[in-house]
């Protein structure tokens, strides 16, 4: 199984072409927005959504604020990593609220750690939520890339991109969001010459430090 992951992740590659005819399966986007959910974040609060855009004018109006980068007209869908516009006392009641209904841990228990989180974020500046809440949308990116790669889903990860442009476009102001990473995702083109080459990376011995 582990050389399988390691196959899986030597396959993978970031995207460069698209096939524009081929779709993912309803099952395969299930299992992305899946593991979306299931993506680790600091404290479990998970302040994140992802906005799947499928439709093809869409796609394509997003080209030009992607920088002209024809992968996310090509692909099959449009994943938009998006982070919370602000972390509030609500938020955070909202979370303990469902730990307490979902584990049925007592309110007592729970209390410390919500006044700790709630105490916590008040005290940083809307910069330093912002800059947090991003480092979990690198998490999902992550995740997702990976579990990509073991479903045989070509993906293609995009920084950039103009957020502002693509909150305006796609509404994401009104739902309290703000985008801060693309994600194409789909089945590579036969002629996609980035396909086969190889992988330049470091290294093992020069990226792993064993103490």
């Amino acid at each position: 199984m582990a050389s399988e992951i390691i196959e899986k992740l030597q396959w993978r590659y970031a995207t460069k072409k698209f096939d524009a005819n081929k779709k993912l399966t309803n099952e395969k986007l299930s299992v992305l927005k899946e593991a979306f959910n299931l993506t680790a974040t600091s404290y479990g609060l998970q302040p994140l959504k992802m906005v799947i855009v499928s439709e093809a004018k869409m796609k394509e109006a997003l080209v030009p604020l992607t920088m002209d980068q024809a992968q996310v007209k090509d692909c099959s869908n449009v994943l938009v990593l998006c982070i919370e516009a602000a972390m509030t006392s609500e938020y955070i009641k909202k979370y303990f609220n469902k730990v307490e209904d979902l584990r049925k841990t007592p309110r007592e228990i729970l209390a410390p750690f919500e006044s700790f989180l709630t105490t916590s974020f008040s005290e940083k500046t809307e910069e330093e939520i912002s800059n947090w809440m991003s480092k979990q949308a690198y998490l999902a990116m992550g995740n997702l890339l990976t579990v990509c790669a073991l479903e045989n889903i070509d993906a293609c990860p995009i920084e950039g991109f103009v957020p502002a442009k693509y909150d305006d476009y796609l509404g994401l102001k009104k739902l309290g969001l703000k985008s801060v990473l693309v994600l194409a995702v789909g089945h590579r083109a036969e002629d996609d010459l980035f396909a086969d080459m190889k992988k330049v990376r470091r290294g093992i011995d020069q990226v792993v430090i064993e103490m």
